[in-house]
């Protein structure tokens, strides 16, 4: 199950990865606001897809891997509100693009949106596992007994 499950997430990154890049394009050349939340709701599904390819194991706690990247862009969203690029006199454009200088309240409510298709997935991952494990327990308890 592990590889199958790399695999599908490595497409799933690469497909999510060239959605960013052309709705950067689109809204960054039209200016259309609703291009900016797609962005940043699908930016939350590609780092959940990007850390199960590279880390497909189950964790104890399945729920920590979409909260923890919920956090970690919340944390994000609130060093722009406090200004950090301005603040830490940062002027290199891609930092000042990694990091980003635009405040906006909504887009908390985007992550939040873009994180529950990660818990659900979640869910679903590890609902089959769990009764694949089952499945072999019954078989070795099976076994054991009629011996």
């Amino acid at each position: 199950m592990k590889k199958r499950v790399r695999t599908g997430m490595l497409i799933a990154s690469a497909i999510l990865f060239i959605v960013e890049l052309i709705i950067a394009i689109i809204a960054l050349t039209f200016k259309i606001p609703v291009f900016y939340d797609l962005g940043d709701i699908l930016l939350m599904v590609l780092l959940y897809t990007m850390w199960r390819t590279v880390f497909p194991d189950k964790p104890k706690y399945s729920a920590l891997i979409p909260t923890a990247i919920l956090l970690f862009a919340s944390g994000i969203e609130v060093l722009q509100f406090w200004d950090f690029c301005d603040r830490m006199h940062i002027t290199n454009e891609f930092l000042r693009l990694c990091i980003g200088t635009g405040k906006s309240v909504s887009d908390f409510f985007c992550y939040i949106a873009g994180v529950m298709p990660c818990y659900i997935t979640e869910f679903l991952l590890h609902t089959k596992a769990d009764k694949e494990e089952m499945t072999w327990d019954q078989r070795t308890k099976s076994t054991s007994s009629s011996v």
